[in-house]
């Protein structure tokens, strides 16, 4: 006999994958963890002592202890109360099968908070380094914060290498860097909910799930809410709440010499699934701009920067300065083949989906497919970047089945590049609240007011309708098509 100590993801991974229509790919999926009822359990309290036997009538009092001397397969219980402590993980578990599970006890909450205590360098209240086979669940993590600079306060930070580390049911808040930033690129303040760091090479980070947490009020200066940076090599992220934060909900990071051998230096084969991200916003955090507030509308709900081979795919993202990005800051450098099928995005400040490098000195968005999403009323600061936003080297993507009504600004897609090749639009659904021959789209520098001269100007989108889609109820964020819906094969959960 097993009980579960996660879902079982597998099967869900692969059905979902295999739902997928025309240019839809799959990515190898991290396997569900099972825990034998046989396993050896050990406990601690805030009233423990470390000289305890760590059983549940005379439990231990800290995590470090219980990581040092809990045999590997373990099952550590931390009792109802709060644990001002930090624990760093380095002993692996048994195997997949039979992993370390650090967890609150069933039915009771524990609480490790931060408070008071020291930051040094990039530091996680809970730290795996080189460590396999450990899952992380159902705590509330916080209150982890500093106001030097250089010092990255982190609420569960894993790096290394490593397999199977499941980040599962927990609660991570209040972790923040209040430090002043300096120099002409406002460094020095930084800070995580969790960060995925892959800092080795050829061994990399692999089989890594983080699923059911909810992050939430964390300054996060030039960092990330949940970032996966670095030799992360299959992984999925799933289910999450991402929210209230003043920088990036979740991003997939290339290319920033987190592994030092360049060859490995990415995220990939990475699933994001499931997940909720809203109010994410850089306008108040003086890493974009110190004049407060600095109306940078920078943070994006979702961003791959020079990532590849991920799927992103039934999420909804809104009311963040930007949907969902999916770019390269790096010259010479590409994000590459991700597919991003059925996500809801809407309301967002800047753009709803944004691709390629910010100019042509940056790297590229390459042989990526964009279907079944869709897209409402972003650009709300009415600044013309439309709900599609095409940057610079765009190369061979594709763009169909989605779904795109204008907010006020009426524009559609926006691309001022011509450096942009390979790229395909078609069996789209566009739709603007104005007179058609209002709906704007810009393409490749070229203005064009209403459908068909946008169609035959451009050459895209041949088999694609102007029409409007008939949502069941727009105006209380219910984006489900109507039965008698000329959109039913378009856009978000249209296909399935």
């Amino acid at each position: 006999m097993y009980r579960i100590a996660a879902i079982t993801l597998l099967a869900l991974i692969l059905f979902a994958t295999g739902c997928q229509k025309d240019e839809a790919s799959s990515v190898p999926s991290p396997e569900a963890v099972q825990v034998p009822d046989t396993q050896k359990m050990y406990y601690i309290s805030p009233q423990g002592n470390d000289l305890n036997k760590g059983t549940i009538q005379a439990p231990w009092k800290t995590l470090q202890h219980a990581a040092d001397h809990a045999p590997p397969g373990s099952t550590v219980y931390l009792r109802e109360g709060v644990y001002h402590q930090k624990v760093k993980i380095t002993r692996s578990g048994n195997s997949s099968g039979n992993p370390t599970l650090f967890s609150s006890y069933p039915q009771e909450k524990a609480i490790i908070d931060g408070e008071g205590l020291s930051v040094r360098g990039i530091e996680g209240l809970i730290e795996v380094e080189n460590a396999s086979y450990i899952t992380i669940q159902n705590l509330e993590i916080c209150n982890f914060t500093t106001s030097l600079r250089g010092q990255v306060p982190t609420g569960i930070y894993v790096h290394g290498s490593g397999e199977h580390i499941q980040l599962l049911g927990n609660t991570i808040h209040s972790i923040a860097n209040g430090a002043k930033p300096s120099g002409p690129n406002l460094q020095g303040r930084d800070a995580h909910g969790i960060a995925i760091y892959g800092t080795e090479h050829p061994q990399a980070l692999r089989d890594i799930i983080i699923k059911d947490n909810e992050l939430y009020d964390l300054v996060l200066g030039s960092s990330e809410s949940l970032a996966v940076n670095g030799n992360v090599d299959t992984f999925a992220i799933l289910d999450n709440t991402i929210h209230d934060t003043d920088n990036i909900g979740i991003d997939l990071i290339g290319y920033e010499g987190t592994s030092e051998d360049d060859t490995y230096d990415l995220a990939r084969n990475g699933i994001v699934r499931g997940n909720e991200v809203y109010n994410i916003s850089s306008n108040h955090n003086p890493s974009y701009g110190t004049t407060l507030p600095n109306d940078s509308n920078s943070a994006g709900g979702i961003y791959v920067d020079g990532g590849k081979n991920h799927i992103i795919d039934h999420n909804r993202v809104y009311r963040n300065d930007i949907g969902i990005e999916i770019a390269s800051e790096h010259a010479g450098r590409s994000t590459s083949n991700i597919m991003l099928q059925d996500n809801l995005i809407f309301h967002n400040r800047l753009t709803g989906i944004a691709m390629g490098g910010y100019d042509e000195q940056r790297g590229s968005t390459e042989d990526s497919t964009i279907m079944y999403n869709t897209l409402v009323d972003n650009d709300l600061l009415d600044a013309g970047n439309g709900q599609l936003f095409l940057q610079a080297q765009t190369k061979n993507n594709t763009f169909k089945r989605n779904i795109l009504v204008s907010g006020s600004s009426d524009v559609l897609i926006y691309n001022e590049y011509t450096s942009n090749s390979g790229n395909v639009f078609d069996y789209n659904v566009y739709y603007s609240p104005a007179p058609q021959e209002e709906a704007l789209w810009v393409w490749k520098n070229t203005e064009y007011s209403g459908f068909t001269p946008y169609m035959e100007g451009s050459g895209n989108d041949v088999h694609s309708l102007y029409v409007n889609p008939q949502f069941v109820d727009e105006a209380n964020e219910d984006f489900t098509l109507q039965a008698n819906s000329p959109a039913k094969e378009n856009g978000f959960m249209s296909h399935e």
